[in-house]
């Protein structure tokens, strides 16, 4: 039976500038395996061979083609595409798979299975990570991995592709440990976990101000469970007509008007661009953006 990768540590990194698809490629692999700079030299590789592509089909269409010099993989204040997480993760012979794809149609039934997510909306990356047999949310905006309950995860995912965000499967052999030596491996914004500092640190920023999040943060996990319980519970109240469990009407109206005042305060939390975008991804039935939330993006998914 194998051991638990980087004997049992959790690797994190927190927010630097506008690095989180750095950070979001780290805590897949587990590790410091990539650096702004690595990824910028993808960047350059990609734009280079797309320029090549075009004026090859020009030549072939015995046209002029137009080559604009700004990238198409790395904006100038360092988002990268989702081509460069590809890239970076093709190195370790990983794959990089939309959500909504064919392919990932068994993820889609029961993510427990896999062990990687990859979401992404405007300029934000992360992942979700399954280490050592639990899941965790590597958002670099959290101050530690956030632990997800096997029985959540499906909920978050639909949570957070309600609301507009992309969803990629990460499919292949996951390094099982970091390469690189506790010395080498500080880099200003990654940091090792044991599962239960973890855990202390995420009660300690609960038990603080949590309202005060990135204005593009999901829903976090335990809103969603809460909000599944209260709207369970209310189901449950409505069905039995309060008198089974002994609740009378006055505490079902306390209850309900109680699940409306959290549902309310975690809605006003978002932005309303991204409020309005969730009918047009239900309706749509798919795990991406809305096209006119990828046309404001200053990257978009090719």
């Amino acid at each position: 039976m194998e051991g638990p990768i980087n004997g049992g540590m959790l690797y994190h990194e927190v927010q630097e500038s506008k690095l989180c698809a750095v950070h979001c490629v780290n805590t897949v692999l587990q590790g410091p395996f990539f650096s702004e700079f690595d990824l910028a030299a993808l960047a350059s590789d990609l734009d280079r061979t797309e320029h090549q592509m075009m004026l090859e089909g020009s030549a072939a269409s015995g046209g002029d083609a137009f080559l604009s010099e700004e990238s198409h993989n790395v904006s100038m204040d360092g988002d990268f595409s989702i081509q460069v997480l590809q890239k970076a993760l093709e190195v370790w012979d990983l794959q990089v798979i939309p959500l909504h794809s064919p392919v990932a149609e068994p993820a889609q039934v029961d993510p427990e299975l896999e062990n990687a997510f990859i979401c992404h909306l405007q300029d934000h990356w992360f992942c979700i990570r399954k280490v050592n047999g639990e899941w965790y949310n590597f958002d670099s905006l959290y101050a530690a991995p956030e632990h997800l309950s096997k029985f959540y995860l499906s909920a978050y995912l639909d949570t957070l592709k309600g609301f507009g965000w992309s969803i990629f499967l990460v499919r292949g052999n996951f390094p099982k440990e970091c390469p690189i030596t506790s010395g080498e491996a500080s880099n200003g914004y990654g940091q090792w976990l044991l599962p239960e500092d973890a855990e202390r640190i995420t009660k300690s920023c609960n038990s603080g101000n949590r309202h005060q999040q990135h204005h593009r943060d999901p829903p976090t996990p335990v809103a969603v469970e809460d909000d599944d319980l209260n709207a369970a519970i209310a189901a449950s109240l409505r069905e039995n007509g309060g008198g089974e469990v002994g609740i009378s009407g006055n505490d079902d109206d306390d209850l309900e008007a109680a699940i409306a005042a959290s549902l309310a305060v975690d809605n006003a939390a978002l932005p309303s661009s991204v409020t309005l975008a969730v009918p047009a991804v239900v309706a749509a039935g798919s795990g991406g953006a809305p096209e006119s939330e990828r046309k404001d993006s200053g990257l978009q998914d090719k």
